[in-house]
């Protein structure tokens, strides 16, 4: 049995190894045919009580395919590449977000 390294453990999928670019799309693809609202969001601290990270633009409410949402991530992290990046899922019909998960971290590992 393997432990992982010691580190902080952020949202969902945060006990896994990183996902490479396809399980990414393989995740979004998921919030996309679950009929969800993708959006991109940022921020520089991973502290627990801070619960509102800065929207990226606003969300992808047309969203047919994950390169949009992909290119949208992307693009957020060529202008925050300091800073934890994240994709979530809103349902329209309970009016809140239901999954979220860490696409990007910075390579400076801030507390």
């Amino acid at each position: 049995m393997q432990t992982l390294p010691k580190e902080r453990r952020y949202e969902t999928l945060s006990y896994l190894p990183p996902l490479s670019d396809a399980q990414i799309a393989k995740q979004i693809q998921y919030m996309i045919d679950q009929g969800f609202i993708p959006g991109v969001e940022f921020s520089e601290s991973s502290a627990p009580e801070q619960h509102y990270w800065t929207l990226w633009k606003l969300p992808l409410f047309n969203a047919g395919s994950v390169n949009e949402v992909l290119n949208e991530v992307k693009a957020c992290r060529s202008e925050y590449s300091s800073n934890f990046i994240r994709v979530v899922g809103f349902d329209n019909v309970k009016q809140c977000q239901v999954l979220s998960f860490i696409v990007h971290k910075p390579t400076a590992s801030r507390y």
